[in-house]
């Protein structure tokens, strides 16, 4: 090939390379940094409901939330989350809303109802775990309601305490759940614990709404006028499952109805044959980043990690527990598609390039 040929086909190539490279640059970069988990003790409303099966769920709560919203949201029950939180999580949540953190897709989460499935609670010490499907550093605040939280009138920002009960950032990880541990404030009756997982390597946050029993169910209102305000922040991490008080009542078959002697329904989490089971109709991640890797996904032995107040974990394990970036496992396949699409790109103007130029020859020598 004549070099001004050949200097053509090359500049041509490089024309194409330059205008596809932003494109699959920008493809990449638009890949989300998502973490997901749920809690799993005490057993959050989403959790519990797809624990019970979406498709058929058992408790007439979880009936009602899939009548309101559909079954998709509980097999995507790992991701109720704002992706820009950045911490500013009431003005982002208007009341009545908090449990679907403002998400239409879970407004069943936000009904208003006093027989909602409700693990026991006792106050003092307690394990509380939560399950981190595609973990990430960050930290974990939980609430309680107030004396006098009525479960039958939607949730506001004003009815929990003001402070967390427990605050603790980089917990470790047990089993592919964080685990830690609190003191929880003295309650009676039913009650309402909000958690708010605030990553630290991305604005994201993820929220929680788990119903809780202590002693007995009450159906709430103005029955719970337990003491203590619960406004005073505990750290620490724990190794065990928090056990509470077994609840002797439970409401009515209607929101708001009189307690009464039966026992209430107890929540559970799902199992990991459960969300193995689910993750086909889930339409967010459940396996970490899909790397195998266990900087990037939790590890199930590892120990959980002391917290002291106002710390970040020790630097050896949280590094071993906790993912480090905000990629998930769709970013290779991104990257992948991105450069695929350069090379047929450059190849067919390479091609191009190559025609036109013959046809200049092949004209040349006709004269």
């Amino acid at each position: 090939m004549p070099a001004r040929r050949r200097r053509t086909a090359v500049t041509l190539t490089r024309i194409a390379s330059a205008g596809l490279a932003p494109l699959a640059l920008a493809a990449y970069a638009a890949a989300p940094a998502v973490a997901h988990g749920s809690m799993t003790d005490p057993v959050s409303r989403v959790a519990a409901c797809y624990a019970e099966g979406p498709e058929s769920p058992k408790s007439a709560a979880c009936k009602a939330a899939v009548a309101a919203a559909g079954t998709q949201p509980f097999y995507d029950w790992n991701a109720v989350n704002i992706a820009n939180a950045a911490g500013n999580h009431r003005s982002l949540i208007p009341n009545g809303q908090l449990c679907s953190a403002g998400n239409d897709k879970y407004r069943g989460l936000d009904l208003a109802r006093a027989d909602w499935p409700a693990s026991p609670m006792s106050a003092g010490a307690h394990t509380f775990r939560y399950k981190g499907t595609a973990p990430h550093k960050g930290s974990f605040e939980l609430y309680v309601t107030k004396d006098g939280y009525d479960p039958t009138k939607p949730l506001a920002w004003s009815d929990l305490e003001p402070a967390p009960f427990a605050k603790v950032t980089d917990p470790g990880m047990q089993n592919g759940d964080y685990v830690f541990s609190g003191t929880v404030p003295n309650k009676s009756g039913r009650h309402l614990i909000y958690s708010i997982w605030q990553r630290s390597d991305s604005p994201e946050a993820f929220y929680t709404c788990s119903d809780v029993v202590f002693g007995k169910d009450n159906g709430g209102g103005n029955g719970g006028n337990g003491g203590g305000s619960g406004t005073t922040p505990t750290t620490g991490a724990g190794t065990g499952t928090g056990t509470g008080a077994k609840p002797s009542g439970k409401p009515g078959d209607k929101p708001g109805e009189k307690p009464s002697d039966k026992p209430v329904d107890k929540p559970s989490a799902p199992t990991d044959q459960q969300i193995s089971d689910g993750a086909g109709k889930s339409t967010v991640e459940h396996n970490g980043h899909g790397d195998n890797d266990p900087k990037t996904n939790g590890t199930k032995d590892a120990a959980a990690v002391p917290i002291t107040a106002g710390s970040s974990s020790p630097a050896a394990t949280a590094k071993d527990n906790l993912a480090e970036t905000g990629g998930n496992g769709a970013t290779p396949t991104i990257a992948i598609a991105g450069a695929a699409a350069l090379a047929v790109g450059a190849a067919a103007l390479f091609a191009a390039a190559r025609r036109r130029t013959a046809r200049t020859a092949t004209g040349r020598h006709g004269r």
